[in-house]
């Protein structure tokens, strides 16, 4: 069976553009854990919220969910971390979103005004449950069938 040198060169080639699209998935998906100090929250509902799912203020990553347990209370508990760099106040509120309709479960974080910051250990005092699209769309059709 006689081979084509073209066909070998165009493999290579297909090769080549997979190893490069793999570097670049890589690269871009952050899988590394990401480095700060551990904060730590309680929500009754998760939402689905993951290991791995991002922590964000203002739309802008500053860490991670990196372990989630269910507590004595049946809640759930999460540890997160923050980068090193980010000082959150310690009146700021830790909610469980969804990033857009069709994303992912996030925690999404929304500074107070202290001037006394969380430290490495520190928990949330305040957290929002997450909110389904079910629940809020039943709480628009009955508010609009109440007296």
């Amino acid at each position: 069976m006689k081979k084509n040198p073209i066909e070998t060169v165009l493999g290579i080639l297909v090769l080549l553009v997979a190893c490069l699209f793999a570097t670049y998935a890589a690269k871009k998906i952050n899988i590394r854990p990401q480095q700060g100090y551990e904060l730590h929250a309680e929500f009754l509902k998760s939402g689905g919220i993951q290991s791995g799912s991002d922590v964000r203020i203002s739309g802008i990553k500053v860490g991670s969910v990196i372990q989630i347990e269910l507590s004595e209370n049946f809640t759930a508990k999460l540890v997160l971390t923050v980068k090193d760099s980010i000082k959150i106040p310690d009146n700021s509120v830790a909610s469980i979103v969804s990033d857009g309709l069709m994303g992912d479960t996030i925690i999404e974080i929304e500074p107070g005004n202290s001037s006394e910051y969380l430290k490495a250990g520190d928990s949330f005092k305040k957290t929002k449950d997450f909110r389904s699209l079910e629940t809020m769309i039943g709480d628009v059709i009955f508010s609009g069938t109440e007296e």
